[in-house]
């Protein structure tokens, strides 16, 4: 064998050492989890859409008001959006499995439901 053939046969077997170390990395790790989800509620022509929601913990809600005023998602002891103006959005993720009634405060006839698995 001559010297460049030793070195062609050094530099394949660094290869195969780095793709076993590296299949052994990732069989430690195991599978990658997806991360957690996000869903919509809209507040559209006073009403919340949809009025129900179910999802598990530590995902988000993000509430987006298209109606030209502003509005609340307020669940007493849990959650309090403060007013979300026109155009705006607010966001909470779920840390603790429940179901929430909300509201409104600006408008009480509006309400909805989270329930988080």
């Amino acid at each position: 064998m001559n010297a460049r053939e030793d070195r062609r046969r050094a530099g394949a077997g660094s290869a195969l050492a780095c793709a076993a170390a590296l299949s052994l990395l990732v069989g430690a790790i195991g599978p990658v989890a997806a991360a957690p989800a996000t869903h919509t509620v809209v507040i559209d022509a006073v009403k919340f859409e949809p009025e129900s929601i179910t999802i598990k913990r530590g995902e988000t809600v993000v509430w987006v008001n298209k109606d030209p005023f502003p509005h609340t998602v307020t669940a007493k002891g849990a959650f309090d959006s403060k007013e979300i103006p026109a155009g705006k959005s607010w966001r909470y993720t779920a840390r603790k499995a429940g179901e929430y009634r909300y509201i409104c405060t600006l408008h009480p006839t509006m309400k909805g439901t989270l329930k988080v698995e």
